[in-house]
């Protein structure tokens, strides 16, 4: 057996996330092992390094796949880009240890979220940036990112139910970065992990600092609450981006 580590781009917004379900087929995880078990002949298992949610994008997500012989890694990408559809590319194939596992051996996680303020959202970047017609202040946001940086209980900043969907509620954030050009903003994150739906909760609660409708000093309490209702609104998916899952050997 053969070990590989693909690198995957994708627009989310027809798709029900990347994790395979019962229910549809309707995902990046199932169009993938169906697209990479038609070339080989045999169906395959991947493992992806993080569940995207339905209509979230990927530019650096990452998956391990475990193959029955070596096939060169430019034709392994070359091979599967060709059953896989438009909105589907492997960007990257490496031949890895066997054991390499994509989710278990990360180390960190890049996300980035676009929010474009203008009176009329852009027309060729509306299904990937979330529209918010509003004015932020980009000095209150990021004084706002300095009280999640660290190891923290980030159950106010989750839609799981904890008691079942995750092992640990504390994750550790790195970084959020914010740059703006123009009306538009993009957000990056860098963090060790994060809970379902955590950035997009993060990302509504600095919009509502950004427009004045919450203070960041107050955020301790928001973590303190442990509660879903004390922290922002839940950013709509399609402005969100998997950017890059870090690795040993990668610097963070």
């Amino acid at each position: 057996m053969r070990t590989y580590k693909l690198t995957i781009a994708y627009d989310g917004t027809r798709y029900q996330g990347w994790q395979r379900q019962t229910n549809t087929d309707n995902t990046i995880q199932h169009v993938l092992e169906l697209s990479i078990g038609q070339l080989m002949g045999y169906p395959v298992k991947i493992d992806g390094a993080g569940r995207t949610d339905a209509g979230v994008h990927a530019r650096g997500q990452v998956a391990s796949v475990e193959l029955s012989r070596m096939i060169p890694e430019k034709e392994l990408c070359e091979s599967i880009n060709r059953y896989l559809p438009d909105d589907i590319r492997i960007a990257k194939v490496e031949m890895v240890p066997n054991g390499f596992h994509a989710r278990k051996d990360a180390k960190g996680k890049k996300y980035e979220y676009y929010v474009d303020c203008r009176e009329k959202p852009d027309v060729f970047s509306r299904r990937f940036c979330y529209h918010f017609p509003e004015r932020l202040d980009l000095e209150r946001m990021r004084e706002a990112t300095e009280y999640f940086v660290g190891t923290k209980n980030f159950t106010s900043f989750t839609d799981a139910d904890i008691s079942t969907a995750e092992k640990s509620v504390f994750r550790e954030v790195f970084k959020i970065g914010i740059v703006r050009t123009g009306e538009k903003f993009r957000f990056t994150f860098y963090g060790s992990g994060f809970l379902y739906h955590s950035v997009r909760i993060i990302m509504g609660t600095l919009l509502e600092i950004g427009m004045g409708k919450r203070e960041s000093v107050l955020l301790p309490v928001v973590f303190a609450a442990e509660d879903r209702k004390s922290a922002g609104f839940l950013a709509p998916a399609r402005g969100l981006f998997l950017r890059k899952v870090y690795y040993q050997e990668d610097v963070i």
